[in-house]
């Protein structure tokens, strides 16, 4: 089964015909380690959704410091969804960690695939619900947990992180100083 289809059938079954359409709204992409597939001020038009690798999106503030929003693995979706939606400057910047492998999938044949299909346009709603319920945790975990209370809370949601993403980003997610980090995690 196309690795892309078990993804979708996790919230809502699909018949080959149907699969085949969607498929054929998505392009693939592959991407080295350090390429961008956003860069802040760009207007993006695409949604990623992982095959293979492992991506963050981030800002960097004026004092040149870099902020980690997200990361993304095999199975997750991330783009810029600000300017996808309102189709305006982006305000983060994406790139790969690692090699990647990638489907995207434009607005407008996103558009032109709800409208079609009202199955994904569910699909879509589910997805973006449980974004927001991620967004509000990472927020309120930002503000009312301790840096190593974070620090446990990612190793023990994602321990692969780990393994595949260097110290000093793993710090800038947190919020604390490569330091820091070395403390918590002995």
């Amino acid at each position: 089964m196309h690795p892309l289809r078990k993804h979708i059938e996790e919230l809502i079954a699909l018949t080959d015909e149907e699969f085949d359409m969607v498929l054929s709204y998505f392009e693939p992409i592959q991407k080295r380690k350090h390429q961008y597939i956003v860069q802040e001020g760009d207007l993006v038009d695409k949604e990623y959704w992982i095959l293979d690798g492992c991506l963050k999106s981030y800002l960097v503030d004026d004092d040149g410091k870099e902020h980690i929003l997200q990361f993304g693995m095999e199975n997750w979706w991330i783009t810029d969804y600000e300017s996808f939606i309102k189709h305006t400057p982006s305000k983060i910047s994406i790139d790969c960690i690692e090699d990647s492998e990638l489907l995207f999938i434009t607005f407008e044949n996103r558009e032109k695939l709800t409208a079609q299909m009202h199955k994904m346009e569910r699909f879509w709603a589910k997805k973006s619900k449980f974004g927001r319920i991620a967004l509000q945790n990472r927020i309120l975990s930002l503000l009312k947990n301790s840096a190593k209370e974070r620090y446990d809370v990612l190793l023990e949601q994602y321990p692969q992180l780990f393994q595949r993403v260097p110290k000093k980003l793993i710090a800038a997610y947190l919020g604390v100083s490569r330091e820091t980090l070395s403390r918590l995690q002995s």
